[in-house]
């Protein structure tokens, strides 16, 4: 698990879970210490996220690097920076800073949805609307494609079956690289698909991060998986709430959510 936490009004992470217990035990993050991992809904004083230590196995707020404790900071909803508690205002609970809190208010009068820290998943229907405008999008672009090798073919009235088998194979080994080099190129350089821009969703890590090209490669052979398995491996969405993984998800450690 990809853990985030903060430390003198910044936010450090990711760090998995062998790092932030030795953080723990060399009185880097105390009780108090703010962290948040995905899933929950905002961040949290370690004590809390951890309700099962005893506090005699937690370090005092006073010995936390040099620091008394972060029980009076927390971190903004909006810009995600973190601030002093009387610097800032609550709302349900989120905090607000200064800076913030006009827009914030504009929010709410608007009844516009709050940020909270945490993920917005993207809804089943979003993501299949997202993928049929891809798949629209790559049939238009292979279907020229092949009737301009089909009347390449047909003007080649004289050509032996051998040269058409060859024909066919490189057609299908392009269409092939234009898929790959799609996805892989929309959603490692914009974390997106252009049927996902559509659709106001986009790839990313576990933590919110950027997807690699490296990553977005290997979730399109992950994809074909999906495919492969009867397509099983898309019906699983729906069941894994509230993220919505397919199997490919699962396999890249990769999250789909609104932008």
């Amino acid at each position: 698990m990809n853990w985030h936490y903060a430390e003198q009004g910044q936010q450090i992470g990711p760090v998995g879970d062998e790092q932030l217990a030795e953080l723990v035990r060399a009185g880097k993050i105390n009780a108090d210490t703010l962290v948040w991992h995905e899933g929950l809904p905002n961040w949290l004083p370690y004590q809390q996220v951890k309700p099962e230590l005893k506090p005699s196995e937690l370090p005092p707020a006073d010995l936390a690097s040099g620091t008394t404790g972060n029980s009076s900071e927390a971190v903004c909803s909006e810009c995600g920076k973190i601030f002093s508690r009387d610097e800032m205002i609550q709302h349900g609970g989120a905090s607000i800073c200064a800076n913030c809190k006009p827009v914030f208010m504009q929010k709410l009068s608007e009844g516009a949805p709050m940020q909270t820290g945490a993920l917005n998943y993207a809804r089943i229907l979003t993501r299949f609307a997202a993928a049929v405008v891809d798949g629209l999008l790559l049939f238009i672009i292979n279907f020229c494609l092949g009737l301009i090798v089909g009347l390449s073919a047909a003007q080649a009235i004289g050509m032996e079956p051998q040269g058409a088998m060859k024909m066919q194979i490189g057609l299908i080994i392009v269409q092939t690289a234009i898929g790959i080099g799609y996805e892989v190129f929309m959603i490692g350089k914009y974390g997106a698909t252009l049927g996902k821009m559509a659709c106001k969703i986009k790839v990313v890590t576990a933590d919110g991060g950027r997807v690699s090209y490296a990553r977005a490669l290997g979730r399109y052979f992950a994809k074909m998986l999906s495919a492969f398995t009867c397509l099983i491996g898309y019906f699983i969405a729906p069941f894994d709430k509230p993220q919505h993984r397919a199997l490919h998800d699962h396999i890249c450690n990769t999250r789909v959510v609104m932008k």
